[in-house]
């Protein structure tokens, strides 16, 4: 699917037919449940579907007591849903078939197509091309299903109850489902729109992400989990998970299966650092999508957000406890992750001394010992909300089981206070095993409770820091679009120096001195007009350093003169670069044309050491200014840009408008295949590029 397709043409109900379908017809019903076909059918039927539903079966006249008909062309009308469970060879016809019927969606259950090889890639093209021509969005094959609160369409692992405006989840793989609900659930999480999208053959998680940012309304889920391992259509993501993130959708998401793409390191250090997996965290940090690494965190952050009720940066919390341990180690991680645990005002801790007994600490944590009981945890959590409601974001419990008090009433009053209080509260319930029926009976009453005070911590710092949506990048000045079109007219491959320099200085961005000389007889001249002390490179090789190419602080013509005959008679040199000498710190600022995501920044310490200290930072064009500070002020080595014992301070803000005038310079030639701009050189606002390499293709791609 494309993006057009998700909102207009024959798909533009596309959402309605998947999510809320009004018909469904299961092809390939059975009676036997151990069969995907019978499974599928007696889970819509547990679900209380509501609307009308029909089975396909070539010889009998009911299926679990659903009307049954012997083919499809036999369906007294078209259904908007088709769920599909035959064997591989008779998938196609089966969508031939619907197609005619004028059947909206079909959901393939059926495996034995891209996964199993070459061969299997052949059909699966061939599903896409059916429905392709019959206006029909397709939604695997190989897939378990999709379960919504209007039909419970998924024949494999469990199937929870759903609740509209929770959480959504689409992946492309089952087992990352089953998973996560398998997890989630018993620690009271709630699911609205779960989809299993399996080979992807047409309908893709992009596309998915593209419908529910296109019907998102007041009620839709607040948070959105993904799994991705393949992204078609990078774009696509970017502008409706941006959008979602505006709304108010909370994504989270594990994208696997990245590789570097080294075949671009001889062109340039922005080339050899920039990695596909580079590319996709710059498109996650634009969107406003916050990457994970497991299937763990997946489910920590979404119940971190929930139990955060929408809050925005969660930055202090108060902590509660009936043991020490548990909050002095959630007290370091939330340090680790710049959350302040502050001391609690005199007032609160008055107050808390009347409920608590003397050996209790009041500050916080707040410890309230073994001994408590449900009536102290539920007037602890009172006084917090009282009185600390303009000091904290959230207040964390953790509780285990002391066995000098039962648990089942302290349960009950936390999950009271959190239905009550203004401040999220967030319950670390820890004893799985000895509480078991009393943790399923908070669950079920509509709790939702951690099971590691440190694993939360961590989702709350991963949270604190999420990126939020990049705005749109405003014009940029000293940016001339004609002057950089006619500078670049005739050029491609790598350009020459002067020509580099020409299109630079027309973006805007500042080029030492220099002069290019491709005769002896013009050394003497070219060095006067830059002015001794300087340097002289030697143009032609990448790596410059490797091949005795850079001499720098050349102080007359008799030095400028070795260095021409040293240079000049190396492989590949076609002359020399005279340059006035710089001084300051060494970074770089470059962009690299990555396939399908556009074209990926970077900025970072440059110079001789730049893919050995590999400090840099990626973003995709168009940048925003505040995306560009974010860049500059995010390497490791910042200080050093700050004047670190005693240095001259670089102006971080004037090094953002550099790298949005680079990523204007791309944006707007997108031929421009990569750009190194290293060194960049200077103090406080006064910078220069030193040294570029640009690489521009002979038409745009």
């Amino acid at each position: 699917m494309s993006a057009g397709s998700v909102t207009a043409g024959p798909r533009a109900d596309a959402y309605a037919r998947l999510f809320h379908p009004a018909s469904i017809v299961v092809v390939g019903a059975s009676d036997d449940v151990r069969k995907p076909g019978g499974r599928v059918l007696a889970n819509i039927l547990r679900g209380g579907y509501a609307g009308t539903l029909w089975t396909v079966h070539p010889r009998a006249a009911r299926v679990q007591g659903v009307t049954a008909c012997p083919g499809i062309g036999d369906l007294p009308a078209a259904p908007d849903l088709a769920i599909i469970a035959v064997p591989a060879a008779a998938v196609a016809p089966a969508l031939e078939a619907l197609g005619r019927k004028g059947t909206a969606a079909a959901i393939v259950l059926s495996s034995g197509f891209g996964e199993t090889g070459a061969s299997g890639i052949v059909a699966e093209r061939s599903l896409r091309a059916i429905a392709e021509r019959a206006g029909m969005t397709l939604v695997g094959p190989n897939c378990s299903g999709i379960l919504t609160p209007t039909y419970a369409g998924k024949f494999a692992g469990i199937i929870p109850a759903l609740a509209a405006g929770s959480i959504d989840v689409v992946t492309s793989s089952g087992a990352t489902v089953d998973y996560l609900l398998e997890q989630a659930t018993p620690r009271g999480l709630r699911f609205d729109k779960v989809a299993n999208l399996g080979n992807c053959a047409q309908t893709t998680v992009e596309d998915v992400v593209a419908m529910l940012d296109a019907n998102h309304a007041i009620g839709s889920a607040g948070v959105l989990l993904l799994y991705m391992e393949t992204l078609r259509d990078p774009q696509l993501l970017l502008q409706h998970a941006r959008s979602l993130a505006r709304k108010g959708c909370r994504i989270v998401a594990i994208k696997s299966g990245v590789s570097a793409a080294g075949e671009r390191a001889a062109a340039c250090h922005t080339g050899a650092l920039a990695t596909r997996d580079a590319a996709v965290q710059a498109l996650f940090d634009k969107a406003g999508i916050l990457r994970v690494a497991s299937k763990a965190e997946l489910i920590e952050v979404a119940a971190a957000s929930i139990a955060l009720r929408g809050a925005g940066r969660c930055r202090r919390v108060c902590i509660v406890t009936d043991a020490g341990g548990p909050g002095v180690l959630l007290t370091d991680v939330l340090a680790r992750h710049g959350i302040e645990v502050p001391v609690l005002g005199s007032a609160a801790r008055e107050r808390l001394a009347g409920v608590l007994p003397a050996e209790a600490s009041l500050v916080n944590p707040v410890d309230c010992l073994p001994s408590r009981d449900a009536d102290a945890i539920a007037r602890v959590l009172d006084i917090l909300v009282e009185e600390e409601r303009e000091s904290i974001d959230a207040i964390v419990v953790v509780m285990g089981n002391s066995g000098l008090t039962p648990n089942a009433p302290i349960y009950e009053a936390i999950r009271r206070a959190v239905h009550r209080s203004p401040i999220p509260i967030l319950a670390v319930l820890s004893s799985a095993t000895t509480c078991a029926a009393d943790l399923a009976r908070y669950t079920a009453a509509g709790g939702i409770y951690f099971t590691d005070e440190v694993a939360l911590g961590e989702a709350l710092g991963r949270i604190a820091s999420r990126p939020l949506p990049a705005a749109e990048p405003a014009p940029v000045g000293g940016y001339d679009r004609a002057a950089v079109a006619g500078a670049l007219a005739q050029a491609h491959g790598v350009l020459e120096p002067d020509c580099a320099s020409a299109v630079l200085r027309a973006a805007g961005i500042p080029v030492i001195a220099q002069s290019e000389v491709r005769a002896r007889e013009d050394l003497a001249a070219a060095c006067a007009r830059i002015g001794y002390p300087l340097a002289i490179k030697a143009i032609g090789p990448v790596h410059k350093t490797e091949v005795g190419g850079v001499r720098v602080g050349i102080r007359d013509d008799a030095q400028a003169a070795a260095a021409w005959s040293a240079m000049t008679g190396g492989a590949g040199v076609r002359g020399v670069l005279v340059q006035a000498l710089a001084h300051g710190p060494e970074l770089i600022l470059g962009a690299v044309r990555e396939p399908g995501f556009g074209h990926l920044l970077m900025f970072g310490l440059g110079g001789i050491h730049t893919e050995v200290l590999a400090d840099v930072r990626f973003a995709l064009a168009p940048l925003g200014h505040d995306e560009a500070l974010g860049l500059v002020r995010g390497i490791r080595g910042f200080a050093l840009l700050e004047g670190y014992r005693g240095g001259e301070p670089v102006a971080p803000e004037v090094l953002a408008q550099h790298l949005c005038r680079l990523s204007r310079l791309v944006t707007d030639f997108p031929r421009i295949a990569a750009i190194d701009l290293n060194p960049m050189m200077g103090t406080g606002t006064d910078l220069h590029v030193v040294d570029a390499r640009i690489v521009a293709d002979a038409t745009d791609p």
